[in-house]
């Protein structure tokens, strides 16, 4: 367990073995390792376990690469939310790859205009506002 000065607890780790038995009398054998952390980059402390089989990395690159796999999720969620793919409308991987590739540029342009505006918009009214206000000139490089 490894401790925070203040006496808090920044992250354990524990290891695991699950076993199943198979019906021909041979058992499974897998080893894990539960990573438990307190994330304080929230604006309230939470306790967050990951589960990994990689028994050699170090603990702080393991709480690393789940950070990004999740901002990944978060962007993949976002996408699915605002700009559904539920069909393509080519059937070469070219056609599919420019499909993804304008859905991804689409997706940026709302977050860029997020970033630069100072009033709080959420990201589906940014999204919306651009649909409609594509073909107009839109100053948006607002002075701080």
């Amino acid at each position: 367990m490894y401790m925070l000065p203040c006496g808090l607890m920044e992250c354990r780790v524990q290891g695991v073995e699950f076993r199943k038995h198979i019906k021909g009398g041979e058992d499974i054998k897998h080893k894990v390792r539960i990573v438990t952390y307190v994330d304080p980059a929230k604006k309230k402390s939470k306790v967050i376990s990951l589960l990994t089989n990689d028994m050699t990395m170090e603990v702080e690159d393991i709480i690393d690469i789940y950070r990004q796999r999740w901002e990944i999720e978060l962007l993949f969620k976002q996408l699915k939310q605002n700009f559904p793919l539920k069909y393509f409308y080519g059937e070469s991987a070219n056609a599919i790859k420019i499909q993804i590739w304008v859905t991804l540029i689409a997706n940026l342009l709302p977050m860029v205009i997020k970033k630069r505006i100072k009033r709080s918009w959420s990201f589906s009214g940014l999204a919306s506002m651009v649909r409609i206000m594509l073909m107009y000139y839109v100053n948006c490089y607002l002075h701080d």
